[in-house]
């Protein structure tokens, strides 16, 4: 007698957890999509868990694109089923059979991987699920796609800032269980502000900008945002990012005789008047011809502490306004592509 062929790959399948692996995805949501929307394996071999096969996996890495690009889950779900009747060469589905697949995929309904995001384009929406996912491809392609296409301050303010925002309000609400998505999110921010495009620093009359946190201020994304947008235009820059001393600062200002100082806080507890006050009371140059640095507080941090001539942005861009016209140099406004 003939000994029994072994089953195909595709009778087998890998398991959920392979998938996960596989893809960067993590099990839960792998098992939500397949509750929810039909995305899940769809072949079960005796004594064992349900395995994906080839044209599941298809179908489940054509869900995570659509995801990322911020397209809604079901809208998504239904495309990528399409994607399965592409690939198994059947004509699409008509009758009552398609009724039957149609409800079995539920109404598109706004979803974002469980962040807390507004009013916001999808891009940034596909940016959080991507986080959410730790699908740390997708995030890469996003962010650069998205500078590229739109510039580098709207892509702060408009997807970047707003996916971290959630973030951040989704840990504080849920204890420890997103930290490892903050991190993953940051870092990727961190590392698309480094790669952004820069202009070789215009030669000017005027000093450098100095750049730090406050103290005791970790958070140094927004400021790495500002580096990157004035490299952009060519201005001459000082980055000395988290948590510096004040006696590092205060050397670095002394040392260099800044046109501008630039402090971030995020938080209350880190923002410090008397510093900052310190900081813009520095002189240098000789009697009758001495100069200042102009001082600007930036951050949610210095709220409610409004002191007389500090420079005192709420955005990125209204940052930029207030620094360029310091090298005589007019305030670029950002060019944007059509949503």
């Amino acid at each position: 007698m003939d000994e029994e062929a072994p089953p195909p790959p595709e009778a087998v399948g890998i398991t959920t957890g392979a998938v996960a692996r596989q893809l960067g995805i993590s099990p839960v949501t792998l098992r939500s999509w397949d509750k929810r929307y039909g995305i899940g394996p769809g072949r079960r071999v005796q004594g064992r868990h349900r395995r994906w096969g080839e044209q599941d996996i298809a179908v489940l890495r054509e869900m995570c694109r659509l995801t990322a690009t911020g397209v809604p889950p079901a809208e998504a779900a239904r495309a990528a089923h399409a994607t399965r009747t592409t690939l198994a060469g059947n004509a699409p589905v008509s009758g009552p059979e398609a009724g039957q697949q149609r409800s079995a995929v539920p109404a598109p309904r706004r979803s974002d991987g469980g962040l807390p995001l507004a009013d916001v384009r999808q891009e940034c929406r596909g940016l959080g699920r991507a986080a959410v996912r730790l699908d740390a491809p997708a995030v890469d392609a996003l962010l650069s796609t998205f500078v590229a296409r739109h510039g580098l301050v709207v892509a702060w303010e408009e997807v970047m800032a707003p996916a971290l925002r959630a973030v951040g309000r989704k840990w504080a609400s849920a204890g420890d269980r997103y930290v490892e998505v903050e991190h993953l999110l940051s870092w990727h921010v961190s590392t698309a502000l480094r790669c952004a495009p820069a202009t070789l620093p215009t030669p000017v009359d005027r000093p450098p900008l100095v750049l730090a946190c406050v103290p005791g201020e970790q958070h140094s994304l927004a400021l790495e945002a500002l580096v990157a947008a004035l490299a952009q235009r060519g201005l001459p820059v000082r980055m000395f990012g988290p948590a510096v001393p004040p006696e590092a600062l205060d050397a670095a200002v002394s040392r260099l005789g800044p046109t501008a100082v630039v402090l971030w806080s995020q938080t209350r507890s880190t923002a410090s008047r008397p510093l900052a006050q310190h900081i813009a009371s520095h002189t240098w140059g000789v009697k009758g011809a001495r100069g200042r640095p102009a001082l600007m507080t930036a951050g949610p941090g210095w709220a409610g502490r409004a002191m007389p001539a500090m420079l005192r942005p709420g955005t990125l861009s209204e940052a930029l306004a207030l620094l360029e016209p310091l090298f005589g140099t007019p305030p670029q406004t950002p060019v944007t592509s059509p949503a």
